[in-house]
C-alpha cells in the first residue's frame, strides 16, 4: 500500500563541497521511515529520493538537511543559502551582484526555473560564504589571541586562545552532534571536536586554536574547488542569448528567449548568437558551432540544415524555425547529462566510499590505543600520548581520499563537454580508458553517411523509369541510401508514382506497392533470395563493387528492372583516427552491412580490418565475440546501431546533438570528427591516471605523517595542515583535466603549421552541412 503513496522528490541542495557533503546528507535521509532510492549529487547539488508521505512528509526531509548546516529548496525554488555560519553577521560583507542575483531568481520562477536560469545564479564571494566568514572569524580570533600573547602573560594568552577555539568550534560541534544523532558519529567534525577539546584539556589551547583555523580554511578551498568545478560544467548556458527576434506577422519583435515556442520563426542576424534549436528554413551562413561541439571551424548551413542554441551567426541573416523549447534545447541537455552523469559512480569511487566507512573507525580505535596503552603497560606520560592520539583522529580524516576520484571525474567530464566529448559518468570513464579494441559502424561514422548516385544499369525499364520506382518505394526513408535515391531523383525532376504499404526489411531494403504490384528496392543478398539475379547482374554487380561502389537491386514481382551503384566517401580524418588508435595499442576493426567487396574498398583505404554482410544482430554478435577477450568500444550512428552500442562495453554515438547520440549511448561525439574517438580514449586514460595520483597522494600523505604523529615528530597543527594539505593538493590535481586537451599532439602541431601556412587566423567555411 506504502508503494501505492510513494513518489519521486527532488531538492536543491546547497553549502556540498566534496564527496563527504553528499554522503553526510544521503546517511540523514536514508534512515527515515518510507525514504528509498537515495541519490545526492554534489556537483549537481541534487538530492533526489522516492518519499511515502504517508510516513514521512517532505518538511522532515528538508529539517533534517538544515540540522547538518546545508540549505535545502525544492526543486525550481529559489535556492536556500546554508546555515551556520554565524562568526561574522550575514551583512558584514554583502554578497557579489545582489541585484543581478535577484533578477535571475525573478526570471526562473518566471521561466519554471530551467537549467539555464539556474546557471545564471552569480556565485558569491568567498568571504560572503558560511566558510568564508568562518575563516575571517577564526583567523580573527586567533590573531587577537596572539597579540594578548605578547601584550601580557602566558596564563592570559592562554585563556584567549582557548576562547577562541571554543568560538571557531561551536559551528563545528554542532554539525558534529547532528550527524551523530542520525548514525554516522565518525565524521570530521567529530573527530575535530574531540581532537581541539582535547587539546584544551591537556593544555595546548595555542594549537587547538590553529588547528581550528586551518580546518576553517580547508572547508573553505573544498567550497571554492566545488564552485570552480560547478562554474565549468554550467559555463554553456552562458551561451544561450536571453532575447530572441522572433516574427509576428510582417514585423519582428524582441522577446525573452525562454517564451520560444516549438515553430516560432526567429532572425538571427550576422554576429548574434542563435536563441533556440532549429532548423534554417531561409539564409545561407556560416555557424560558430564551439559552445556545443567544441569545434572551432565555422559550418556553413543552408536551408534544412539544424542549428544550436548558442552557436554564432558568423556572416549573413538567418531565418530559423524554433525545434525545441529552452528547456531541451541541446546546451540544457548536455548540461543535465553531465550533471546527472555523477549519478554514475566509477567503481573506484564506490571502493573508496565504502573504504573510507571502514578506515575512519579503525583510525579512531587506533588512536584510542596510542592514548590508553604506552601510559598504562609502559608507564609513559598520559599528556604526551593522549596529545598524539589527538593528532592522530586529525590525520584520519578521509576527506582527501573522498574527494580524490569525483574531483577528478568532475574535471573530466566538464573538460570533456567543451570538447564535444560527453561521457555518462565515472564508471563509463573508467571503461573507456580500459578499451583495447574499437569497433565503427562504417555508415555515417567512417564514413561521411551521405552516398550518392553514381551509376545506373538498366534491365527493363529506362534509368528514369528506375530511379522513380526506386524513389516511390524510398519515400520518406531514415536510411542514407534510400535517402540519397530520392535526393536525386528529386535533383533529376523525376515525377515519382505513388505508392502505399511501405515497409522496411530491415538490414536488408524496402518495399511498397505501386499501381497494384509489390516493387523492392533491395540488396543483392535479398534479389538472391528471391530468385531475382542473373549472370549478366551478378557480373555487373561485382564490377561496381570492386570500385568501392554500394549496389542496389530494383525489381518488381519477377522482373528486374535495373541496379543503381552509390559511394559513400570516407570522411577526412577516418584514417588518421585509425592510426592514432594503432599508436595507442588499440586494435580498430569496421562492422558494416555493406558486401564484402565494397568494404574491402574502404577498409584498404583506411589501413583497418573488417567485417561485412552483417545484420544488425550479427553485429551484435560480433561485439560479444570480441568482448569475451578484450575491452570493447563501439562507434556508431546512435540509431541502426543501437543494439550494438549497448552491447559494448562503451557505446559510442556519432552525431552533432541528435537526441539518440544524448540520450541512447553510453557516450556521445558532438562534432562529426573520427578522431575524437581516440581523443576520448586519451581523456578517460588521463583522468584515471589523475585518479591514482590524487589516492596515492591522500594516501601517502597519510601514510607518512601516521608514523611520524606516533613517533612524536609531528603534531596537531601539522596534522591538521597536512590533512587540509593534501585536500588542497587532490583538489588542485583534478583541476588540471579542466585544461585537458584531447586530441594528439601530433594533430595539433598539424592543426597550427596549417593555420601558419595559410597566413594567420583565416576562417574556412565547411562546404558540406551538418
Amino acid at each position: 500500500m506504502a508503494d501505492s503513496k510513494s513518489r519521486q522528490m527532488e531538492w536543491r541542495v546547497t553549502g556540498m563541497d566534496c564527496g563527504a557533503c553528499a554522503t553526510k546528507v544521503r546517511g540523514a535521509v536514508e534512515r527515515l521511515p518510507g525514504v528509498a532510492d537515495v541519490d545526492v549529487a554534489f556537483l549537481a547539488e541534487r538530492l533526489r529520493l522516492t518519499l511515502d508521505e504517508s510516513r514521512t512528509g517532505s518538511e522532515r526531509i528538508e529539517g533534517a538537511v538544515r540540522a547538518l548546516g546545508f540549505g535545502i529548496a525544492p526543486k525550481g525554488a529559489a535556492p536556500e543559502k546554508p546555515k551556520g555560519g554565524f562568526i561574522l553577521p550575514e551583512g558584514a560583507f554583502p554578497p557579489a551582484e545582489t541585484e543581478a542575483s535577484a533578477v535571475g531568481a525573478d526570471e526562473s520562477e518566471a521561466a519554471t526555473a530551467t537549467t539555464a536560469a539556474a546557471a545564471d545564479e552569480p556565485a558569491p564571494a568567498w568571504h560572503a560564504t558560511a566558510k568564508g566568514r568562518l575563516v575571517i572569524g577564526t583567523g580573527a580570533l586567533l590573531a587577537a589571541a596572539w597579540v594578548v600573547r605578547l601584550a601580557f602573560s602566558v596564563e592570559i594568552a592562554h585563556w584567549a586562545f582557548a576562547l577562541a577555539t571554543l568560538i571557531g568550534l561551536v559551528p563545528i560541534s554542532r554539525r558534529a552532534v547532528a550527524m551523530a544523532r542520525v548514525g554516522m558519529p565518525f565524521t570530521i567534525e567529530m573527530l575535530m571536536t574531540i581532537a581541539a577539546a582535547g587539546a584544551l584539556v591537556i593544555g595546548a589551547a595555542e594549537e587547538a586554536a590553529l588547528v581550528v583555523f586551518l580546518f576553517a580554511v580547508g572547508e573553505m578551498l573544498e567550497g571554492l574547488a566545488a564552485n570552480k568545478a560547478r562554474d565549468n560544467i554550467r559555463a554553456l548556458a552562458r551561451f544561450v542569448p536571453k532575447t530572441a527576434l522572433v516574427e509576428v506577422g510582417s514585423r519582428t519583435r524582441e522577446v525573452p528567449a525562454e517564451s520560444l515556442r516549438i515553430g516560432n520563426v526567429v532572425l538571427v542576424r550576422p554576429g548574434d548568437r542563435v536563441p533556440a534549436d532549429g532548423e534554417v528554413i531561409e539564409g545561407v551562413s556560416g555557424v560558430d558551432e564551439s559552445p556545443v561541439t567544441g569545434e572551432s571551424v565555422p559550418s556553413l548551413k543552408e536551408p534544412g540544415a539544424d542549428v544550436f542554441a548558442g552557436s554564432i551567426n558568423a556572416e549573413a541573416a538567418l531565418r530559423v524555425r524554433v525545434s525545441r523549447t529552452a528547456e531541451d534545447n541541446t546546451i540544457a541537455r548536455i548540461i543535465r547529462l553531465v550533471e546527472e552523469a555523477e549519478s554514475a559512480r566509477a567503481p573506484t569511487e564506490r571502493f573508496i566510499d565504502r573504504f573510507s566507512r571502514v578506515y575512519m573507525p579503525l583510525v579512531v580505535g587506533m588512536a584510542l590505543l596510542v592514548a590508553v596503552v604506552p601510559p598504562l603497560a609502559f608507564g609513559q606520560a598520559w599528556g604526551e600520548w593522549i596529545y598524539r592520539a589527538l593528532a592522530l583522529l586529525l590525520i584520519g580524516c578521509p576527506c582527501a581520499l573522498v574527494i580524490s576520484v569525483p574531483a577528478s571525474i568532475a574535471s573530466a567530464l566538464s573538460a570533456g563537454a567543451r570538447n564535444g566529448l560527453l561521457m555518462k559518468g565515472g564508471a563509463v570513464i573508467e571503461a573507456a580508458a580500459r578499451i583495447t579494441r574499437v569497433a565503427f559502424d562504417k555508415t555515417g561514422t567512417l564514413t561521411h553517411g551521405r552516398p550518392r548516385v553514381t551509376d545506373f544499369v538498366t534491365f527493363a525499364d529506362t534509368e528514369a523509369e528506375l530511379l522513380a520506382t526506386a524513389a516511390a518505394v524510398e519515400n520518406g526513408a531514415s536510411h542514407p541510401v534510400g535517402k540519397a535515391i530520392c535526393a536525386r531523383a528529386e535533383a533529376d525532376g523525376i515525377d515519382t508514382p505513388s505508392a502505399s504499404g511501405a515497409r522496411a526489411i530491415p538490414g536488408k531494403g524496402a518495399e511498397a506497392v505501386i499501381d497494384g504490384q509489390v516493387a523492392t528496392v533491395g540488396s543483392p543478398r535479398l534479389a538472391e533470395e528471391a530468385g531475382m539475379m542473373t549472370e549478366g547482374a551478378r557480373a555487373r554487380i561485382a564490377a561496381l563493387e570492386e570500385e568501392g561502389k554500394t549496389v542496389v537491386a530494383v525489381w518488381r514481382v519477377e522482373t528486374l528492372l535495373g541496379l543503381i551503384a552509390l559511394r559513400d566517401e570516407p570522411r577526412e580524418d577516418a584514417a588518421e583516427a585509425v592510426r592514432q588508435l594503432r599508436s595507442m595499442g588499440i586494435v580498430p576493426v569496421m562492422l558494416t552491412g555493406d558486401n564484402a567487396r565494397t568494404a574491402t574498398a574502404i577498409s584498404r583505404g583506411l589501413d583497418i580490418e573488417h567485417r561485412a554482410g552483417l545484420l544488425p544482430e550479427d553485429k551484435v554478435d560480433e561485439i560479444r565475440r570480441f568482448a569475451r577477450e578484450a575491452q570493447v568500444m563501439m562507434v556508431g550512428d546512435g540509431i541502426n546501431d543501437a543494439p550494438a552500442l549497448a552491447a559494448a562495453h562503451v557505446g559510442v554515438a556519432m552525431g552533432s546533438g541528435t537526441d539518440v547520440a544524448l540520450e541512447t549511448a553510453h557516450a556521445a561525439i558532438l562534432r562529426d570528427r573520427v578522431t575524437d574517438v581516440a581523443g576520448q580514449i586519451r581523456l578517460a586514460r588521463a583522468a584515471m591516471v589523475n585518479i591514482r595520483q590524487n589516492v596515492a597522494i591522500a594516501l601517502g600523505l597519510k601514510g607518512v605523517f601516521l608514523v611520524s604523529t606516533i613517533l612524536g615528530i609531528t603534531g596537531l597543527w601539522i596534522a591538521i595542515l597536512a590533512d587540509t594539505g593534501a585536500t588542497v593538493l587532490v583538489t588542485l590535481n583534478a583541476l588540471r583535466l579542466l585544461v585537458f586537451r584531447p586530441e594528439s599532439e601530433t594533430l595539433a602541431i598539424r592543426r597550427s603549421l596549417s593555420a601558419t601556412v595559410q597566413g594567420g587566423p583565416q576562417v574556412r567555411l565547411s562546404t558540406e552541412p551538418k
